[in-house]
């Protein structure tokens, strides 16, 4: 367990919270794979380990198993951190918009959001969750006309072009950094928190 013992950030007879890396699987998805994914390398360890929740593999952060099969993730709050294009208006506000299902049709979504900095041509923003509809922080965003910086599926190529050749990055930044909920055996509300990474924070630093 060596190579993940520092990524444990949270763990009790029911839970276990993971810092995800980027571009990491949580799960195996559909096609061929290289390489294991994280519940595939910690249920060596941990033979009952459940998935309670996703990130998608360019996202960064808190990810919650289950210990027991009978462990569920009950309502959660989910906070994130990210750069958006351009100096937002508002320092905080509500993005509430519909977002297609994975089953069809459209979902209620909403996605709260305060600034923390504004840069000359970017934003540094936390966004918080409850919803977890598919790409939704990145969606939401794009909406309303502040896409992730270097998100090329809902941004456009200029904008990417331009940090992309500015900073020598090809993707983009989201970190799951908080997750706050209902613990599902104690029922107490307990949060678990992941550290921004480096390469995140050396980003920030050169947008200054």
């Amino acid at each position: 367990m060596s190579l993940y013992s520092k990524r444990i950030l949270y763990e009790d007879d029911h839970l276990l919270g993971v810092n995800k890396l980027s571009c990491e699987l949580v799960v195996k998805g559909r096609g061929k794979v290289q390489k294991l994914s994280l519940f595939d390398y910690l249920k060596k360890d941990y033979p009952g380990l459940k998935v309670l929740h996703r990130l998608d593999f360019e996202t960064s952060g808190v990810v919650v198993f289950g210990k027991s099969k009978d462990t569920e993730l009950i309502k959660a709050k989910k906070i994130y951190r990210t750069v958006v294009i351009g100096r937002m208006k508002n320092n905080r506000g509500v993005i509430s918009k519909k977002l297609p299902a994975r089953t069809g049709g459209e979902v209620e979504a909403m996605t709260r959001y305060n600034v923390l900095r504004k840069f000359k041509d970017a934003s540094y923003v936390e966004a918080e969750i409850e919803t977890g509809r598919h790409h939704q922080i990145r969606k939401h965003f794009a909406s309303i006309g502040h896409p992730l910086v270097l998100d090329q599926v809902y941004g456009n190529e200029r904008q990417y072009s331009k940090f992309s050749r500015r900073f020598r990055l090809k993707k983009f930044f989201l970190h799951a950094v908080r997750i706050e909920m209902e613990h599902p055996v104690t029922g107490k509300r307990i949060a678990i928190e992941a550290p921004m990474p480096k390469v995140f924070n050396d980003f920030l630093n050169n947008l200054a």
